[in-house]
């Protein structure tokens, strides 16, 4: 019997915005969380243990250690110019936090100041980013599902996209490839529609031709 494969949700463009637009009053760091997490597609555990010797600025990358991974298999994947910008102001931003070397992300709270940002509060910074855009599905996850489905639609091979997420085996990566095949059907759909529209208008023209010719 086939087992059934439940596709992961992503945000369609109207809803990303509605994301993107939120996220823009947050603090710098949540923004630079938020970006990192989608060009790198990160876990939340990933994320929030990134520290600043995994920072690669010269070469817009970052470490992903093997021990804060889920398969324990390290990765260097590459971030975007802007998040790059993003980035260098938080750093400035982080400096009068501390100058220490040690964890990226910073707590700035009275109770937990300078200690490093908890699993916990990244998920419920991004559960208030949820609510206030009206997009409640949007989780800690959904960045990462979101660009590897964008990377599947751009054509990526499979074996490309399993590496950069850290998975050990391509069966997880399928489950994106089958989304990314899933817009185009949902395109070709549209498009027929539309077809089917015209022909539809074109075969009442006639029709009506043929009455006034009558």
């Amino acid at each position: 019997m086939p087992r059934l494969v439940k596709l992961p949700w992503i945000p369609d463009e109207r809803q990303w915005a509605a994301v993107l637009e939120t996220a823009a009053g947050e603090p710098t760091r949540n923004r630079v969380m938020l970006a990192l997490a989608y060009d790198a597609a990160l876990r939340r555990e990933e994320l929030c243990l990134l520290r600043t010797e995994d920072i690669d600025p010269g070469r817009r990358t970052l470490r992903v250690k093997a021990e804060n991974t889920k398969n324990r298999m390290e990765r260097v994947v590459p971030y975007s110019a802007a998040t790059g910008v993003l980035l260098w102001a938080y750093l400035a931003h982080r400096a009068k936090i501390s100058r220490a070397r040690g964890p990226l992300f910073l707590s700035e709270s009275r109770r937990n100041y300078g200690q490093p940002v908890t699993l916990w509060t990244w998920s419920k910074v991004v559960r208030r980013i949820a609510l206030d855009s009206g997009v409640e599905r949007f989780s800690t996850h959904t960045t990462r599902h979101l660009c590897l489905t964008d990377l599947a639609r751009m054509g990526w091979e499979l074996h490309a996209i399993s590496a950069f997420a850290g998975h050990r085996s391509t069966e997880s990566t399928l489950r994106y490839i089958h989304l990314s095949g899933r817009d185009l059907a949902d395109k070709l759909s549209k498009s027929m529609d539309h077809i089917h529209a015209w022909r539809v208008e074109a075969l009442t023209r006639m029709e009506a031709a043929e009455q006034a010719a009558r």
